[in-house]
């Protein structure tokens, strides 16, 4: 399965896995999958870190660096087609960074893995839920 981790999943899978479903780890260090991570969840990490609601002791630039470095990730690049795809995503909020996600997804052909329920009941594109 090819996985695009939703923001709060990729901060958990590095630092708090015990936060991860048993099914949710298993799939995320299972290496038949490979593992997608959005520049989006890079900025919501910068975003998170200046508002105070995410403390990385060293800044988000060394723990992104770090946890690129921990598990073989491909970055989904955010793209003009990922853009106007957005157009087309109804999600229950506006939260532009899940609809960037999303949007991702589709046009990757990724799963999106998150624990968001909002974006599980999304049938846009399939979701592996921390459940």
């Amino acid at each position: 399965m090819k996985l695009l981790l939703d923001t709060h999943i990729w901060l958990w899978s590095v630092a708090k896995s015990e936060r991860l479903s048993r099914r949710l780890f298993r799939a995320i260090n299972d290496p038949r999958n490979e593992l997608w991570i959005s520049p989006i969840s890079t900025w919501e990490i910068v975003l998170l870190h200046e508002k105070g609601r995410l403390k990385l002791a060293d800044g988000p630039e060394s723990w992104v660096q770090k946890a690129m470095s921990l598990a073989p990730l491909q970055e989904a690049p955010v793209t003009h087609e990922i853009a106007l795809a957005t157009r087309s995503i109804a999600l229950p909020h506006h939260d532009p960074a899940d609809r960037l996600l999303v949007a991702t997804a589709l046009v990757h052909g990724l799963t999106l893995v998150t624990a968001d329920r909002n974006l599980g009941r999304s049938k846009q594109v399939p979701v592996l839920l921390n459940r």
